[in-house]
């Protein structure tokens, strides 16, 4: 009898730490996607962004419209204001720009793929176990982008303020880019993988 909740703690403790490796794995896949972007669309961001905005920023909007979340710009001068929203994916003129919207999907699927033949998983349950996890990583770094990746700039001209403000919607970046993205995209990737070594 003793032997039975040791059995239920080390299981208990390899769930945790499974889940805490695909959790890792979404902090990876970020990171794969970030840089795949930073690679393809680097040249196109210097000139759209200007020298005023950090670079690693305009990628990362770049990458933000990769996942369907739109960045917000706000402006106002003196007591007239507005909002509109941009995705620089959309707007551009660049042929290879529309394949930034396959990084993610491709970088999430092989992460998920990549868990599943790690730990041999043997079912489609686990499959989703393994693979869903991966949101947490990634949502973490999807909000914390979100919030580093702000832009705002105030001047003024005869005595008039004028303010002006780029950035990615927090709840958007969350929901979307980090939450659905990775539980549709990575889980996919385990089962797959999970069946074609079934097989």
């Amino acid at each position: 009898m003793a032997s039975q909740p040791a059995a239920v703690d080390r299981a208990a403790e390899s769930r945790g730490s499974n889940v805490a490796a695909s959790a890792g794995f979404g902090v990876l896949a970020a990171g794969i996607g970030y840089l795949l972007t930073y690679a393809i669309a680097r040249g196109e961001v210097r000139d759209v962004v200007g020298s005023d905005i950090a670079e690693w920023k305009g990628v990362a909007w770049y990458f933000y419209n990769a996942h369907m979340v739109d960045v917000e710009t706000s402006r106002s001068v003196g007591s007239f204001g507005g909002t509109d929203t941009l995705n620089f994916i959309a707007e551009s003129s660049s042929s290879s720009a529309d394949a930034l919207y396959v990084l993610p999907p491709l970088v999430l699927f092989a992460a998920g793929a990549a868990l599943a033949v790690y730990w041999s998983v043997p079912n489609l349950g686990n499959a989703v176990a393994v693979g869903a996890p991966v949101m947490i990583g990634y949502a973490v770094v999807m909000g914390l982008g979100a919030v580093v990746t702000e832009a705002s700039a105030e001047w003024s001209f005869f005595g008039i303020q004028a303010t002006g403000s780029i950035a990615v919607p927090l709840l958007p970046a969350l929901v979307l880019g980090g939450i659905l993205y990775p539980l549709v995209f990575a889980t996919a990737g385990a089962v797959v993988a999970t069946v074609v070594d079934s097989q």
